[in-house]
């Protein structure tokens, strides 16, 4: 997980989840939580379509890289 995440990433995962929890003390059980709740929910969905990003790419560099090596591989056999 730490090969998809920065050190910034984790630092607002981090601070949001501590400013969610401080709202919820703070406001306690009342209307203004759910306007918490989905500030919250709306930083996981962004942190997790980071992740989610984060994982394509790496898989579309190891292709990419799969296809210079047989493009490469088919150039060395023609000379």
């Amino acid at each position: 997980m730490r090969e998809h995440f920065d050190r910034t990433s984790l630092v607002v995962i981090v601070v949001t989840f501590i400013l969610f929890t401080l709202a919820l003390f703070t406001k306690g059980f009342t209307h203004d939580l759910l306007l918490e709740a989905g500030v919250f929910l709306v930083s996981v969905k962004l942190i997790i379509m980071a992740y989610k990003n984060s994982v394509a790419n790496k898989k579309i560099i190891e292709k990419l890289e799969r296809i210079n090596q047989i493009l490469e591989d088919g150039e060395d056999k023609e000379k």
